[in-house]
């Protein structure tokens, strides 16, 4: 089975993620920002990966510390339970809508970390969530599941509906490029490795 278990521990946050590859998207989120808890549930559905996520942190002095740690954790566990990635699809690519929003993101499971963030932000904060932070997050899973991530918002007006669309984009993109296909001997590359 692709699973796999990280524990973090800091001065700052405490995180436990549990993540299954092959999945059905089931989820159980606590890290007592009930926002990013609702687009961590969204990102585990939509790329049916089943997620359990426990964290916990110094969310008095901001959120900062506690998004980013979810981050470095759950990207080192889809590394983790991705292996060798032996037979896996490699790249993967989602185009979602949500509303009015349109949130286009790809990805390489490379083996090299890398970000691109193409989305405006018009107002900091929505629903107590510093929207920031979701660079910060993203950032921090793909350097550490050592994947090229590009996220892209084509349009889009309402700040919630524009992260949901990421979110869930994100999710789809990595359940395609996660996927075993019975086709692909050994690894996807003409290096011959990743």
């Amino acid at each position: 089975m692709r699973k796999a278990k990280i524990k973090r521990k800091t001065k700052e946050t405490s995180v436990d993620v549990e993540v299954n590859l092959d999945g059905r998207g089931d989820y159980k989120v606590k890290t007592g920002i009930p926002f990013f808890d609702h687009m961590l549930s969204l990102l585990g559905r939509h790329g049916l990966l089943d997620l359990n996520i426990k964290a916990s942190g110094d969310l008095e002095v901001d959120m900062h510390h506690l998004v980013e740690d979810v981050g470095i954790s759950l990207g080192k566990a889809l590394k983790e339970a991705l292996g060798k990635k032996q037979g896996i699809r490699r790249y993967g690519a989602s185009l979602v809508p949500m509303d009015e929003s349109l949130c286009l993101a790809c990805i390489d499971l490379s083996g090299r970390g890398y970000l691109v963030f193409n989305v405006p932000f018009k107002k900091r904060m929505r629903s107590g969530f510093d929207l920031e932070l979701t660079e910060e997050f993203l950032r921090a899973l793909a350097y550490n599941a050592a994947a090229t991530l590009h996220i892209n918002i084509l349009y889009g007006r309402n700040q919630h509906h524009i992260i949901e669309s990421i979110f869930k984009a994100v999710g789809r993109a990595f359940g395609e490029a996660s996927q075993i296909d019975k086709r692909i001997k050994g690894i996807l590359s003409t290096k011959g490795k990743l």
